[in-house]
């Protein structure tokens, strides 16, 4: 089986050479096109006496020169692609030698308020989201931090199914992200649903038939000049008779296409990342749904789109002086384009949405399936309603390098209550950011940091990083007891599995003890499962009265007056604490 850095160095070479390639015809087309442009020119000057010749050769070249300049688009637009996707293959290398924080962060998405989000670092730097988010559209983000942050228990065997069989196709995944890459959307989704939902045509029916008679009797005209049976002064007149009828309507016109500009690149974007939907093969529940929502009309929802954003895009090409006297003038061309656009948003504007949400699904799919590919040792869950909550063999912390992490077994029932003590530093936030990740990425579907597991689906609450808020004018005491009671309540309605981190550390050590004791005494009561983490010693004596409780440790050791820490999670209570040493080694007291 090929090493995802293999994949990732073959795909970056390869496209490196298909790039040196498409540069080549692209300066070929550019001197071709040079050519030609001025083989016309000299072409009309010799034969400018000889009209006829004359515009035969401007026609000609006219033609052959549009038709380069499009062939150039085609290919500019390839090498964008190419060099989008040279970028992602880079960027892996990067992530996967560590270095992955000048990423997106996802700080918009930070809550305090949230059940686990803020505890366990999902989102900021050097988060979760950062290490996993590889979406291109703004829509797959949001759907991604949906994903990570829904705390959803069902389906995950879907789930699972779905990121497998994305993992098993990282070209076509690279190839989505590349393509949304390539377009930079500058408006959101939701604000052109907004405005469809909105929209009040101003052009009736009639005006799908005025357009192209008008067109007709124009090209009618232009053939009677050119045969001498009508004068350029006559010609001259009905095209004015043109702008004055696209003049009536030019006010609304301009409103529609300040709107147009401003979705044409969005539309682009998406018709091109539906195109590879549909056209890829999938056997999954959930990928075959998703595809299926995009095959409901006669008419693939790729090529609607893409007649919309056709329609955008020659509507935009009203802002040049071509179009904008001789287009309106000779063919009603703003009138043409309007109605094209009005029509689509009155037949199809119920339908965008869910096509939007297609493509987001793909797009936060794709990046959990990047992480899934990216750790082909992370083990899915074996899911399962026994005894057992959590039961996993080489437990680590996902986003820490092999070579450093240590990994420990871990089995916990759905009745226990762990409370977890040791020294400074010796790894006991971790492990329950560990615990956290776990249970996050299990229900997401994703393989976890383990040699293998079973897993009982929960959802997750965490108290862990609690502030003060002069906001709202709470103390870092009160947010603490608010935080608890949140928990209290919820596990009241659902059930959720509790990582708390040293508790009630807005008071007094006496009064902190004794809060810390009775509010474990009281989840347990409440039949909840969980981890608490604390310096607090005293709080181990539960375990000779609460069978549930079950203490364990993280260990170090001062060897040679230095600290040494094996980060391993081992049955007891811990001995030896380090605050003392470090105070004197950093040479504080």
């Amino acid at each position: 089986m090929q090493s995802p850095t293999d994949f990732y160095n073959q795909q970056q070479q390869q496209f490196e050479e298909s790039l040196r390639k498409t540069k080549k015809r692209l300066f070929s087309l550019s001197t071709i096109r040079l050519v030609v442009f001025l083989a016309t020119i000299t072409g009309v000057y010799f034969f400018f006496d000889q009209s006829r010749i004359a515009t035969a050769i401007g026609i000609a070249g006219i033609i052959l020169f549009l038709y380069l300049v499009s062939r150039f688009t085609d290919i500019k637009k390839k090498a964008a692609v190419e060099q989008a996707l040279i970028q992602l293959n880079k960027d892996e290398l990067t992530i996967s030698s560590g270095d992955f924080y000048n990423r997106d962060t996802g700080k918009e998405f930070i809550n305090p308020k949230h059940e686990f989000s803020n505890d366990i670092d999902l989102f900021g730097k050097g988060s979760f989201f950062q290490y996993v988010n590889r979406t291109g559209t703004f829509q797959g983000k949001n759907e991604l931090v949906n994903l990570l942050t829904s705390n959803d228990i069902f389906k995950i065997e879907e789930k699972q199914k779905t990121i497998k069989e994305l993992t098993t196709k990282p070209k076509w995944r690279q190839h989505f992200t590349a393509l949304a890459s390539t377009i930079k959307v500058q408006i959101k989704p939701k604000v052109i649903l907004d405005w469809f939902a909105n929209y009040r045509p101003f052009l009736s029916d009639v005006m799908a038939w005025i357009p192209f008679s008008f067109s007709t009797l124009s090209i009618v005209a232009i053939v009677l000049m050119f045969v001498g049976l009508m004068s350029f002064f006559q010609l001259l007149i009905w095209m004015f008779i043109g702008l004055g009828i696209t003049g009536i309507y030019l006010k609304k016109i301009n409103m529609l296409s300040l709107h147009t500009s401003e979705v044409k690149e969005t539309f682009q974007q998406y018709s091109l990342l539906l195109t590879l939907i549909e056209k890829e093969t999938f056997e999954a529940a959930l990928l075959k749904e998703q595809q299926e929502k995009i095959r409901t009309e006669k008419k693939l929802a790729s090529d609607i789109f893409k007649d919309f954003s056709k329609a955008l895009d020659a509507l935009d090409n009203r802002n040049n002086v071509f179009s904008a006297i001789f287009a309106n003038g000779f063919f009603l061309w703003d009138i043409m384009q309007s109605y094209r656009i009005e029509k689509w948003i009155s037949k199809y504007n119920t339908q965008v949405e869910a096509w939007f949400e297609t493509v987001a699904f793909f797009d936060a799919y794709n990046s959990l399936s990047g992480l899934a590919f990216n750790h082909p040792h992370f083990s899915y869950p074996i899911l399962g309603d026994d005894s057992s909550t959590i039961n996993a063999e080489q437990l680590g912390h996902p986003m820490l390098s092999p070579v450093k992490r240590v990994d420990s077994d871990f089995e916990m029932d759905t009745t226990s209550f762990f409370i977890i003590t040791g020294a400074n530093m010796a790894g006991k936030s971790t492990f329950l950011r560990t615990v956290s990740y776990f249970i996050v990425m299990a229900n997401c579907g994703l393989p976890v940091c383990a040699k293998n597991a079973r897993y009982n689906p929960i959802k997750l609450i965490t108290s862990m990083r609690t502030s003060d808020s002069l906001t709202d004018e709470a103390s870092y005491f009160f947010s603490e007891l608010s935080r608890l009671k949140f928990i209290k309540d919820s596990i009241q309605k659902d059930r959720y599995f509790i990582v708390l981190d040293e508790i009630l550390k807005g008071t007094n050590s006496t009064d902190k003890a004794q809060g810390s004791r009775k509010f474990v005494e009281r989840l347990v009561n409440l039949h909840a499962t969980g981890i608490i983490a604390t310096h607090d010693l005293s709080l181990c004596e539960i375990e000779k009265e609460l069978p549930e409780i079950k203490n364990y440790y993280f260990d170090a050791e001062i060897i040679n007056d230095e600290l040494f820490f094996d980060y391993k999670l081992k049955k007891g209570v811990c001995q030896n604490m380090n605050a003392s040493f470090l105070l004197k080694k950093m040479d504080i007291v």
